[in-house]
């Protein structure tokens, strides 16, 4: 059977959403040549599961590979919807001071990386610390900015849902895998995202 009846076919825009990454970065690796692509009757690009998930796994050096994935499309994600101006005029957004925001992205990157060690590293309780002390740094900024517990809160609900979505995005990319292992992964997260947002409404109640 040919890869054609074997392989599903995803549009730029999804394989831009898989990947975590602008559709122009997709366009570009396929102009080069980096990944493959074929057209449609209809001139549009159209991208192999298979040959994402592959060049992926060489475009990291971390592991294991879902985890790396999943939080580089969490941070694609997060970036394209601010890039996009979705967050314009939501009322939480516009209180933050733009330095505050460029401490926020920086806030963010951090973020993912510590819940990538955490994961890595079995998820461990000892792991939390990082977590507590973000959320800590999390609402000190934010409430610099006079945000409100509410407004803090939506925010944070906000960019830890694109780390949930791409869990799911990967789980169904990569199956057939144990859907206990993806169960698991997603409980950690959650875990790690509680104690966050645990520390972040002490810090304000305090």
């Amino acid at each position: 059977m040919s890869k054609n009846e074997t392989t599903e076919w995803v549009s730029l825009q999804r394989a831009a959403e898989l990947l975590g990454v602008h559709p122009a970065t997709v366009r570009n690796w396929a102009d080069k040549g980096e990944l493959p692509s074929r057209r449609t009757p209809g001139g549009h690009r159209r991208f192999s599961k298979d040959d994402i998930l592959r060049f992926a796994g060489t475009h990291t050096d971390v592991q294991p590979l879902e985890v790396q994935i999943i939080l580089q499309n969490a941070l694609g994600s997060t970036r394209m919807q601010v890039e996009d101006g979705t967050l314009r005029d939501v009322p939480w957004y516009t209180a933050i001071s733009d330095k505050n925001r460029d401490a926020m992205r920086q806030y963010g990157r951090q973020v993912l990386e510590s819940l990538r060690r955490y994961l890595s590293s079995g998820a461990p309780d000892s792991g939390l610390s990082d977590a507590i002390n973000l959320g800590k740094e999390y609402a000190k900024t934010l409430s610099n900015n006079n945000l409100t517990l509410p407004q803090a809160t939506r925010g944070f609900f906000y960019f830890s849902d694109f780390v949930i979505n791409s869990i799911i995005t990967w789980s169904e990319l990569t199956q057939p895998r144990n859907s206990s292992e993806w169960a698991n992964l997603l409980r950690q997260v959650n875990t790690f995202i509680h104690a966050m947002l645990l520390s972040i409404i002490e810090y304000y109640e305090e």
